[in-house]
């Protein structure tokens, strides 16, 4: 059995080998404001992975992950948390709403598609880290067929054009190459062989309508493979499709396609989310009564299963899964045993502060204000928001939560929106490009709003 657990330091950074449980809420804290009890569980179940990649392959078999139950209300940072530790490990990582699989007929999917979907995010992953590989070479060989076209060359026993022999045809091309580089045959046509695309197959994909998708496209495909055709289309047009072309070639597929298999396996993760809608038990009839069929549904996915997808077989027996849900209505000990059983690890966030509200909006690495500072930049506007005037919007942002639905720290995002919307729209029309907004400003656009509870639930 093949475990892949990606080593390589990246930027700069540790690699993930070397990162404690410690130092991965280190990292976490960079992005996600609070919750330190989350952060430790993910931590602990990334370190597990660590851990039992060093393990003979016969125990490795045996360990399996301890999935992770999320309770909190919305808006804490649960799916935060899952997408940054999947990026932090380099993992295929796939977020899926458990309700959808409670919508019966023509609207619901196969609870099987959700690894489907994560073999194809993975195998995009696999796929782009070869082109950054090959890259260089891709473009090496594109641009020397470009130059072929643009200046071709002398055919044995013919004359060269240029008198100084080979030499001069030499010193020819290595003018014309730099000509290209430097962008003054962009606007030049030339003529190219291109492969025709294979059609778009779009079908419903409800219950095994996805396995009869990928059925047809596979007996398709031979149809249209390899079909070429001239195209005139500019110089810079014209290398940018020789250089996916001379990628296509440089990348096995095949080998791609076997690594992103290994890493679904072996490093996977499934963001649940939503959990909560399909913990009722069966009790009566009406829209709600599948939910029961649909925790039996997931459960062979969670307990470890084999999947057909068409790039192959996928054991789902060592993915972490991660469920999350609010539990507002329903607790965890409203879903059937089996699936309890297969969720050890359960953390509960808690709802977010007003001193939170101020963290998130100063302290991740990009925070809410520095996106703003940032967007307004562009336009050569210099925006300066004090202290005083994000704690003000922290202070709006909790008030609004308490009075109207607790949306947790997204809240946020529609204050800041309000906040900022005249100096957005005059942005490009201002003469005065310094602007600094204060927490007097913040209480002179937002005060009003908030005073009327019937207005900022339709604004804020």
């Amino acid at each position: 059995m093949v475990i892949y657990l990606p080593n390589n330091s990246v930027n700069g950074e540790p690699a993930l080998d070397e990162l404690t449980p410690r130092e991965i809420v280190a990292e976490l804290d960079k992005y996600v404001i609070g919750q330190p009890d989350a952060k430790k569980a993910v931590a602990i179940a990334l370190r597990n992975r660590i851990r039992r990649q060093k393990l003979t392959p016969e125990m490795a078999e045996e360990v399996m992950p301890k999935n992770i139950l999320m309770i909190g209300p919305t808006g804490v940072g649960k799916t935060e948390l899952a997408r940054r530790l999947a990026k932090l490990a380099n993992s295929p990582f796939m977020k899926v709403e458990a309700s959808k699989f409670t919508e019966v007929g023509y609207v619901g999917r196969d609870v099987e598609s959700m690894i489907r979907d994560l073999v194809d995010i993975a195998i995009d992953m696999v796929r782009e880290e070869r082109l950054e590989e090959v890259s260089d070479s891709a473009e090496a060989i594109a641009e020397e067929r470009l130059l072929d076209l643009l200046m071709p060359p002398v055919a044995e026993g013919a004359e060269p054009v240029d008198r100084g022999g080979e030499k001069g045809n030499d010193k020819s091309r290595e003018k014309l190459r730099e000509r290209l580089r430097d962008g003054k045959l962009d606007e030049r046509m030339v003529e190219i062989e291109v492969k025709d695309r294979q059609p778009s197959l779009e079908l419903s994909s409800s219950g095994n309508m996805d396995e009869m998708g990928m059925n047809i496209k596979d007996m398709l495909a031979p149809f249209f493979a390899n079909r070429t055709r001239k195209r005139n289309m500019r110089v810079a047009d014209a290398l940018d499709s020789l250089i996916q072309e001379e990628e296509d070639k440089l990348i096995d597929m095949d080998h791609v396609t076997r690594l992103a298999l290994d890493r679904v396996e072996s490093s996977g993760i499934i963001f649940l989310d939503e959990i909560d809608k399909i913990a009722g038990r069966e009790g009566g009839h009406g829209p709600d009564v599948s939910r029961e069929g649909v925790q039996r549904d997931i459960l062979p996915i969670v307990e470890g299963t084999t999947v057909n997808t068409r790039h192959g077989f996928v054991r789902t027996d060592h993915i972490l899964f991660i469920a999350a849900g609010a539990f507002h209505v329903s607790k965890p000990s409203d879903m059937i045993p089996e699936l309890q059983g297969r969720f050890p690890i359960r953390v509960e966030l808690k709802s977010l502060t007003e001193a939170d509200f101020v963290r998130i909006l100063k302290e991740p690495k990009n925070a809410l204000s520095k996106q703003y500072i940032a967007l307004l930049d562009t336009e050569g506007i210099k925006l300066t928001l004090t202290d005083d005037a994000l704690e003000a919007v922290a202070h709006y942002a909790a008030r609004v939560n308490e009075t109207a639905e607790n949306i947790g720290a997204r809240r946020l995002h529609t204050i800041m929106e309000k906040l900022l919307e005249e100096i957005s729209f005059e942005g490009p029309d201002l003469k005065k490009k310094n602007v600094k907004v204060d927490a007097e400003y913040v209480r002179k656009q937002l005060a009003d709003i908030v005073k009327d509870q019937d207005l900022s639930r339709y604004i804020l």
